[in-house]
């Protein structure tokens, strides 16, 4: 719950919210919209925070722990930066990502896989796994691996 008091100053008022999180109280003090701009929290919990994290040294290897990894045929493989950002920044599958960086429609892809486009649309689902022979045609067609087109699928056989 948060109890509400204000402070006063010369140019604004400014409300102080108090808040109980585990396990520190906080004070919150907002603009005068009603904005959290400031976190005041009690000096012993400021230091105890500050001494976790200087706990942690990134540095020193010695805390490290190896991680185990599974190698895969797709370790090696790379995408160009193009692909990853039009995937980024438009939301697009990776087939899909190659299809726009090739300059083609879905119809034209269409046309050159002998499906129509619906079937090409269903194909650039985020959740599409097309088949190995189908990867094998679109890599063709955008002028890439196959394992470029399928860096998603789990390893096969």
């Amino acid at each position: 719950m948060f109890a509400t008091s204000w402070q006063s100053s010369e140019e604004a008022q400014r409300p102080i919210f108090t808040r109980k999180v585990f396990p520190m109280d906080v004070q919150l003090i907002a603009d005068a919209d009603g904005k959290p701009q400031y976190a005041v929290i009690p000096y012993d919990d400021y230091l105890r925070m500050v001494l976790q994290t200087a706990e942690y040294d990134d540095e020193n290897e010695e805390n490290w722990e190896s991680v185990d990894d599974e190698k895969d045929i797709y370790d090696d493989v790379g995408l160009p930066a193009d692909v990853c950002s039009l995937m980024t920044y438009q939301q697009v599958s990776l087939q899909a990502a190659w299809r726009i960086l090739r300059g083609l429609s879905q119809q034209e892809v269409a046309d050159k896989l002998g499906i129509s486009q619906s079937a090409v649309s269903q194909l650039e689902a985020v959740d599409s796994r097309p088949q190995k022979r189908t990867r094998e045609k679109l890599a063709a067609i955008y002028g890439c691996t196959q394992e470029q087109i399928s860096l998603y699928l789990p390893k096969e056989g």
